[in-house]
């Protein structure tokens, strides 16, 4: 018979080769001991699923050959997918012997056989039970867990459940593939068992004419039967994986549930997590409430204890009464023995005596009922005095209570609140402890004034720095900003470092904008002659900021603090020059480098702080580096969000120098020294510092109106009124504002009887004090006082100032000055005529500068004098008519735009509110103040309705702050659009 050769390997099919011609029974053994090593194998199940993946069905096929002495072998194949060989070879001859074909049907049954217990193994091991009542039961307990903790425990174990069911899912595909491939294989066995029982028949058939019929009992039936019970249980086995495929569909479906199950379970805890923030809020605000408990407490019970004290008082009134209605009673018995004594008709020496010794008696009484009576009264107005103070105390405490309620509220928090809470943040950013988008988000939380970052604040207050940082970040998710960020670097702000108006541009103006929604924040030098008292919350923050300055790096110490509401940052220089520790702001051979220095910095910071304000704002020639720098070196390094503001408050000062020292803060001197940038006008080799700024900002203003049209000219423009032709599109004037908060004569602290407008009592007072305070004449109350504070110099028309002392004294006045100069001639010149008038009754010159003075002075004057040669905006004359004081002016620059004369027709009766003259001479200045002293005092109403009116005006930053939002808004709504475009 021709052998052929057949090879089967369960989970892959039967390949079939012929072979030489082998010994049927050595060809089962050979079968049975590959199938044994086929069972050995251990892969894992990852192996295993990606052998079942991966490895092609390959069909079986039984090729039986005629041929008695061919052989029958299965050739080993290689598994492609895992890198395993697996092979079992199975010879089948032909052979007439019953022994040999009892071993080949045993060896098929056998191989088939372990193929299906290699299978259960697999699927024992491999497909663990899923229970889904466990998971339920688990996900319900996790819905009734309070505890934060174990919610937390309940939703990992339930997403590490989740993640072994896909798993799991993963791995059951994998099995049904293979049992899908087992059933084809099981498939196709039945086939070849049944040609196979073909084949045995017809051998049977031969061979029973040799020997006969076979047994039923024969090994062959035998092996036949178990082959038949195998292959049931196989149906068995696959009919059960159909049953557990249908559980994991049924499971599939479930996941769908879960995952929301699990969605409701993540935001319970949010919710729970939101709830407990909460909750730790409110234990934070239990604390400062018990506190303040106890303290009301204690205040109480000192109360208590002097109602006692009173109590006790009052009972001593009483014992008083008591005494007296003694008295009283002896009086009645005495007054009836005189009675009796009188009808019993004594001698009359005996009733003579007798009636003195009652008289006598009777005088005592009455003098001892008297002091009962007084002490009574004393008693009982002490005993008022302390009930009256009693219910004082407790008003007191009901207003504490309420203040401190309201103190709690949003609305009535105070600016330094916010301000305290963005210095935080940005140092947290500098420190490098938080994101720059961390810092932006919380930036505009506080800009907002979002109830949720003053919660973390007072919640967090008591709590360590890691977690108070851990308590805002929670707080870090998207928003929109409500205004702008704007950010002044300036020389100077009041009240802490104050030359002139400039200082009080930068806090009214910066306080302004800050009432109108803009996050403002002001850059300064660190001067060591700063108010540092007028500081809240100043620290240093742990931090250096390195700047460049004569080509090399120095580095720079930063300060926060807060100054009226202000978030501010001070820049200390650690520089061997030590430029800001020199006991003055300005004045100093080097100023030029001080601030060019100070520039650089503070651009700098901005910079490496991450911040992207909308509007820089610089003053003066002092930071009118600022301009330049940002434009040529910073917008390269990707710092342009902003646009750039420039206010020149005098253009007097222009920090004009060589060229070359404007290449000390980096700035290049070739690019720049050019007529159409930062050249000077009186040299080749010099540079101007407000040029440069005028030429490189987006916006430049001035501080009034009028002074911006003088300025435009060749005497006010000081050499620049070319620049601010070939400008004068983005060049506008905006006449400043006062603080009318500090300036207010209602709340003022520094006067000696406040007043307003409809109680003018009070200035009257005022006037009388400071008569008494300078030892000037008080006989005549109605006599007028000139006012004039001011600094001694050319531009504030020092020659009309002293003409108007003598001009004041002629006209019956009296005149008061407050004031230095820097110049030394002006200054020995009018301390001789202090000396001369050190004992006049109706002059005095205080040559100096006195803040409180000054309030003082504002509020007694009846007339103010401003006699300016050019005033770009002025602030005296807005102070004056704040506290009443009629103010006598030269029109020029702020002055012409804020004070308009009472005898000129061409102006409405509601703006009229004071004495101006046009000539800068004597007999311009004398022509007003005439006009002036006769309205005072021949039309004394008239005068009064004067001064109401004046003090009625508005000349706060509001209007001023509008229109500079007005300026900021169109630049950035321009740079936007080019941005887009």
């Amino acid at each position: 018979m021709a052998s052929v050769a057949c090879s089967l390997v369960l989970g892959r099919g039967f390949s079939c080769a012929k072979t030489p011609t082998r010994s049927p029974i050595a060809c089962l053994r050979l079968s049975r001991a590959v199938s044994c090593k086929m069972r050995n194998r251990h892969l894992s199940s990852q192996q295993k699923r990606q052998q079942f993946k991966r490895a092609p069905t390959e069909r079986l096929s039984l090729n039986m050959n005629a041929q008695s002495h061919d052989n029958i072998g299965c050739e080993p194949e290689e598994a492609s997918s895992a890198g395993v060989s697996h092979s079992s070879q199975i010879t089948i001859p032909s052979n007439d012997a019953e022994s040999d074909s009892n071993s080949e049907t045993d060896v098929a049954v056998s191989s088939f056989e372990e193929t299906n217990m290699v299978i259960e193994n697999n699927d024992e091991q491999e497909h663990p039970s899923i229970h889904l009542e466990d998971l339920i039961a688990t996900i319900r307990n996790a819905e009734k867990i309070e505890e934060l903790d174990k919610i937390l425990s309940e939703k990992e174990a339930l997403q590490a459940e989740i993640n072994n069911l896909e798993m799991k899912l993963a791995e059951t595909d994998a099995r049904i593939k293979v049992a899908a491939q087992e059933k084809i294989n099981a498939e196709l066995l039945e086939n070849q068992l049944e040609k196979l029982k073909t084949e045995i028949s017809s051998r049977n058939s031969i061979e029973e004419g040799k020997h006969g019929t076979l047994d039923d009992e024969s090994p062959l039936v035998l092996e036949l039967n178990d082959l038949r019970k195998e292959n049931a249980l196989l149906k068995d086995d696959i009919q059960m994986l159909k049953l557990k495929l249908a559980d994991v569909s049924k499971t599939e479906e479930r996941l769908p549930l879960l995952e929301k199950r699990h969605s409701l379970l993540e935001a319970s805890l949010m919710e729970l997590q939101s709830q407990l923030s909460n909750a730790q809020d409110d234990v934070s605000r239990l604390a400062s409430l018990r506190y303040e408990c106890k303290a009301l407490l204690d205040k109480v019970e000192n109360l208590q204890a002097l109602f006692n004290d009173a109590s006790r008082v009052m009972d001593q009134p009483t014992l008083g009464l008591q005494q007296y209605h003694e008295l009283q009673k002896k009086v009645d018995k005495i007054e009836a023995l005189v009675t009796e004594a009188t009808v019993s008709k004594f001698p009359s020496e005996n009733f003579h005596h007798y009636d003195e010794t009652l008289r006598e008696k009777i005088e005592l009484l009455e003098k001892q009922l008297w002091e009962s009576d007084q002490e009574i009264h004393s008693q009982i107005q002490l005993f008022q005095e302390s009930v009256r103070e009693f219910h004082d105390a407790l008003e007191r405490l009901k207003e504490e209570i309420e203040k401190r309620s309201q103190e709690l509220s949003l609305e009535n928090l105070p600016q330094e609140f916010w301000s305290r809470l963005l210095l935080i943040i940005d140092g947290w950013l500098l420190e490098k402890k938080i994101s720059v988008n961390d810092a932006k988000l919380l930036r505009e939380m506080t800009w907002k004034k979002d109830a949720q970052i003053r919660d973390a604040y007072l919640a967090s207050r008591s709590k360590s720095e890691h977690e108070k940082l851990a308590t805002f970040l929670k707080l870090t998710y998207s928003r929109t900003s409500p205004g702008m960020h704007i950010i002044h670097i300036a020389a100077e702000m009041a009240p802490v470092a104050k030359v002139g108006g400039l200082g009080d541009v930068i806090s009214g103006l910066g306080k302004a904008l800050q009432r109108k929604g803009h996050l403002v924040e002001i850059v300064l030098p660190k001067y060591d002659c700063m108010q540092y008292d007028l500081i809240t919350d100043m620290k240093a923050l742990d931090v250096v900021v390195e700047s460049y300055f004569d080509g090399q790096l120095f580095r720079n110490k930063i300060w926060v603090g807060i100054i009226e509401g202000l978030p501010v940052y001070f820049i200390e220089p650690h520089h061997p020059a030590k430029f800001f520790w020199r006991g003055k702001y300005y004045g100093e051979y080097d100023d030029f480098k001080r601030f060019s220095f100070f520039s650089r910095a503070a651009v700098e910071l901005l910079y490496q702080a991450g911040k992207k304000p909308d509007i820089i704002h610089c003053h003066d020639w002092q930071t009118a580096f600022v301009a330049p720098l940002y434009w040529d070196i910073y917008a390269a390094k990707g710092f342009n969000s902003a646009r750039i503001c420039f206010t020149c408050h005098n253009f007097e000062y222009q920090g004009t120098v060589p060229a070359s020292e404007l290449a000390s803060c980096g700035l290049d001197v070739h690019q720049l020294n050019r007529p159409d940038r930062m050249r000077d006008h009186s040299a080749d080799d010099k540079v101007n510092t407000v040029k440069g700024a005028i030429v490189f900002s987006n916006i430049v203003t001035t501080v009034s109106p009028t002074y911006s049209q003088e300025v435009r000219t060749v005497e006010g423009g000081r050499g620049l009124h070319e620049t601010l032709k070939s400008h004068s599109k983005k060049f506008i004037g905006i006449l400043n504002g006062i603080d009318t908060d500090a300036w207010n004569p209602s709340t003022d602290n520094y006067i000696s009887v406040q007043y307003s407008a409809d109680d003018l009592q009070g200035k009257a007072e005022n006037k009388d004090a400071i008569r008494k305070c300078l030892k000037l004449s008080r006989s005549e109350g109605s006599q007028p006082l000139v006012g004039c504070i001011t600094r001694l110099v050319p531009q504030k028309g020092v020659h009309l100032i002293r003409h108007a002392i003598y001009c004041a004294l002629e006209l019956g006045g009296q005149f008061v000055l407050l004031g230095s100069s820097p110049v030394p001639h002006i200054q020995r010149e009018f301390e001789d005529i202090a000396n001369h008038f050190q004992s006049h009754s109706h002059v005095r010159l205080l040559l100096k500068y006195d803040d409180a003075l000054s309030h003082l002075i504002y509020a007694a004057s009846d007339m103010f004098i401003i006699p300016s040669m050019f005033e770009p905006c002025g602030l005296t004359q807005m102070i004056a008519m704040r506290y009443g004081s009629v103010p006598i002016v030269r029109k020029t620059g702020g002055l012409n735009d804020s004070v308009f004369d009472v005898d000129d027709n061409t102006i409405p009766e509601q703006y009229q509110n004071g004495f101006t003259f046009v000539a800068p001479d004597e007999q311009g200045l004398s022509s007003a103040m005439e006009r002036a002293f006769q309205h005072y005092i021949r039309s004394p109403e008239s005068w009064q309705q004067l001064v109401q009116k004046d003090m009625r005006l508005d000349f706060s930053w509001d209007s001023s702050a509008s229109q500079y939002e007005e300026l900021y808004e169109r630049s950035v709504a321009r740079a936007r659009a080019a941005a887009r475009v």
